[in-house]
């Protein structure tokens, strides 16, 4: 029999996908995109007005997949992210972008991660027999010292990799033993589906499932945890390959948003692939430079314009540094500004990653978290980051929210 990550179980997985999606005829105007009840509980929390107002309206509405709606990692929310039960999920919310966060094993192969060194947290390697490949085995809390682990998939061969199942990503720091540390699951998760569900994927099947979902691509090469080149694999060859299984597969470059945080990765695709590079999406990390202050464009190094002529198209920052609080209002930031002054595209992440907004949100918030105070603000911010900031699309660990939006007020 075979086991759920054998070739067989992903062609079962792809079928049944397939038919929930589009139904028995496959045709794209018979999809069905199912929401469930979070839009419409979001909207009930927001304060009235012509917005709610707007959205409440939409209610019943026959609803499409919407390229403004990005999957973060599938929809991991609820599911254990980079699996293909979690991309089901965020395509059959209507999800017009699905993404596969790419990293390399031990031989070389893609596979869908969030990082290299996260396979402690994200699947069941620690209960498993290639425990004794982790970088830094388990080791209980013990007085001020929480519970630690690392285990990198590029310790695991790829057939070793597809014995693993994904689980949520979490870890308890106060574990004393694996089972424990394996159990950390934050409360407003849940592992309801984490328990019997979590099919890890190649960067090729995620082409694969992607494709039959009816969604595109935007894959994002992960920096390694290991020195590079590993054994011979320099970070060009890593940036190619990516960009080659799109090519070997078939698929149009205007069907790919190729992201990274490492600006060099963005350079090389827009010079060495400028089919795929227009559309490379440079991942703003400098929140973590010294001296980096989005509210102050005198930091930004390099400038946008900068960022511009050399050749990047698409900037993607977290939510917080493209809005902040005027007289209690949420609006763009000098950031956003800037970059909308540059002629530069704007993906915003992550919605949906941050749990209840009653506490200010947390670090996705917080540049307005005076007024993150109910979790309506969702849509207040959205509301924002479209129309005022004038985002191209929206990463979320929901995408039914995200979604719900796009159809309402008739974005693409």
């Amino acid at each position: 029999m075979p086991t759920p990550n054998t070739p067989s179980a992903l062609f079962l997985a792809l079928a049944f996908a397939s038919f929930c999606i589009s139904g028995p005829a496959s045709a794209a105007a018979e999809e069905k995109i199912d929401l469930g009840p979070r839009p419409q509980f979001l909207i009930s929390q927001m304060t009235d007005g012509p917005l709610k107002t707007k959205l409440e309206s939409c209610a019943g509405m026959p609803m499409e997949r919407k390229l403004f709606s990005i999957g973060h990692r599938g929809a991991p929310l609820m599911f254990p992210e980079h699996t293909i039960e979690s991309n089901i999920a965020a395509a059959g919310m209507g999800a017009g972008i699905l993404e596969c966060d790419v990293t390399f094993t031990q031989d070389k192969e893609l596979v869908c991660r969030h990082a290299q060194d996260d396979l402690h947290t994200t699947t069941t390697i620690l209960a498993s027999p290639l425990a004794d490949r982790c970088a830094v085995p388990f080791s209980p809390a013990t007085g001020d010292q929480p519970a630690i682990a690392e285990c990198r998939a590029s310790a695991v061969t790829l057939a070793e990799f597809k014995t693993l199942r994904g689980k949520m990503d979490a870890a308890d720091p106060t574990a004393q033993s694996v089972k424990d540390y394996l159990n950390g699951t934050a409360r407003w998760r849940t592992d309801l589906y984490a328990a019997s569900a979590g099919t890890v994927m190649t960067h090729r099947e995620s082409i694969d499932l992607f494709r039959s979902l009816g969604a595109k691509f935007t894959p994002e090469l992960k920096s390694p945890a290991v020195e590079m080149p590993f054994d011979g694999f320099s970070q060009q060859d890593y940036a190619q390959k990516l960009i080659d299984e799109y090519k070997a597969a078939g698929v149009p470059p205007e069907d790919v948003w190729p992201q990274s945080f490492n600006l060099e990765d963005v350079l090389y695709w827009i010079e060495n692939e400028p089919d795929f590079g227009k559309q490379a999406v440079y991942l703003d990390g400098r929140y973590s430079v010294e001296g980096f202050d989005p509210m102050d464009p005198a930091t930004f190094e390099p400038s946008m314009q900068a960022l511009k002529q050399s050749g990047v198209n698409y900037l993607a920052p977290p939510l917080w540094m493209l809005v902040t609080l005027a007289d209690g209002a949420i609006v763009p930031s000098p950031y956003a500004i800037e970059a909308n002054k540059a002629g530069l595209r704007l993906i915003a992440w992550t919605l949906e990653r941050s749990g209840p907004l009653t506490n200010g949100g947390g670090w996705y918030y917080q540049s307005i978290a005076d007024a993150a105070t109910t979790d309506g603000v969702v849509y207040e911010l959205l509301h924002v980051l479209a129309q005022d900031v004038g985002v191209v699309g929206v990463f979320s660990d929901w995408p039914a929210t995200v979604t719900y939006y796009a159809n309402c007020m008739g974005l693409e």
